[in-house]
């Protein structure tokens, strides 16, 4: 049976999509199921739910995967790889040309005036999505919370993402919710995640680039927010690409432009190495996410829902939430160091508990202009 579009339809959604969708992982696949889903019947209800269930349980960007799997539906491996391009390529042009006028201008009191005001906001915004993403995501099993604790606590003393403890909590509670047949024998079978520690094959700036965003891009489970403790112990902890101020300056870029809140590694890659450096960030973080997507979509509908999986990805997912809240008490630490860039920050979760609809590009543009008068007065 023919689709019901064209692969040029399904491009030209995504680009749209791409363009204009603000609001986050969560608002980017409702945006999807309300015009692919009900609107235009492109793509079915099951077909959905199962490119939702994949997305959530393979590492990487949530609404990036979705739309590599619907674009997989109808048009297979040339429709995955069409739709997941114009998807993320207009959020990316953006923030190479936000990353081009930041390195501009970035020294003038005007734009730090800016980002002062936007930086305070950033962590209000990403305190309440650590809220969202824990009440949602955890509930109330003592396992997850205790998993989550643990996290937030190591993240918080560390300063960055221990990634083994992360894997960690994805075996235990597989041993604990689903225990493999094997486990009083002797270790056999397939282990959800295999990893392998290789040395960069080369030390050049770009050569580091792509390596941990190849990491990035492999081992972060959960929203888009689930990437910041990771690029935060990478990018200023180990690498130093970045001071403190430019990172959160990195992730208010993501908040206030369309697409996937990930696209971020693209304004971190040109602040490090220029466009090379963005290109070979977004490549090396997007890559992985493709191929876990388009990998086993063929095998999913027979193996999504093995308990296995699941309890492996529930672990995961509570720890990557541990860990985004450690990351937003280091970097509230480091970052709300004088009274008015605490006001605003907790003003800003203050109304985005009352305003549960407000988008945060609105909270931003605001945050700017205080910032700007702030520093003019102060």
């Amino acid at each position: 049976m023919m689709p019901a579009y064209s692969l040029k339809d399904i491009v030209i959604y995504f680009l749209k999509l791409g363009t204009w969708g603000f609001g986050g992982p969560v608002a980017l696949v409702g945006y999807m199921h309300r015009d692919l889903v009900e609107a235009r019947g492109w793509i079915t209800e099951e077909d959905y739910k199962e490119g939702l269930a994949l997305s959530q349980l393979a590492p990487g960007p949530l609404a990036a995967q979705l739309a590599i799997y619907i674009g997989y539906v109808h048009y297979h491996l040339l429709g995955a790889t069409l739709a997941g391009l114009a998807f993320v390529l207009p959020s990316f042009l953006m923030v190479l040309g936000i990353g081009y006028a930041y390195t501009l201008y970035g020294g003038l009191p005007w734009m730090q005036a800016v980002f002062y005001g936007v930086g305070a906001a950033v962590i209000g915004i990403i305190a309440i999505g650590s809220y969202k993403l824990t009440t949602k995501s955890i509930g109330k099993e003592k396992l997850l919370w205790a998993i989550f604790i643990v996290l937030a606590i190591t993240t918080f003393i560390t300063e960055e993402e221990i990634l083994g403890l992360i894997l960690l909590a994805g075996v235990i509670v597989w041993f604990v919710k689903a225990p493999p047949s094997w486990l009083h024998v002797r270790a056999q079978g397939i282990f959800p995640i295999i990893i392998a520690q290789v040395q960069s094959v080369t030390h050049s700036r770009t050569g580091e680039i792509a390596w941990f965003f190849t990491k990035a891009g492999t081992f972060v489970f959960g929203s888009g927010l689930a990437i910041v403790p990771f690029l935060y112990g990478g990018v200023v902890k180990e690498y130093h690409w970045l001071t403190e101020q430019q990172f959160l300056d990195a992730v208010a870029v993501a908040m206030i432009t369309p697409g996937p809140i990930v696209i971020t590694v693209g304004f971190i890659g040109y602040i490090a190495a220029g466009i090379p450096g963005a290109c070979v960030a977004a490549l090396a973080t997007f890559v992985p996410c493709y191929l876990f997507t388009v990998i086993p979509a063929p095998y999913f509908k027979k193996y999504g829902k093995h308990p296995a999986i699941k309890a492996f990805v529930d672990g995961v997912t509570a720890a990557a939430i541990g860990a985004i809240a450690g990351a937003v008490l280091v970097l509230g630490k480091r970052t709300l160091t004088d009274l008015p860039a605490i006001a605003m920050a907790l003003a800003t979760i203050a109304i985005l508990l009352k305003f549960k609809k407000l988008q945060e590009p609105i909270i931003i543009g605001v945050a700017a202009l205080v910032g700007i008068l702030l520093k003019s007065i102060l």
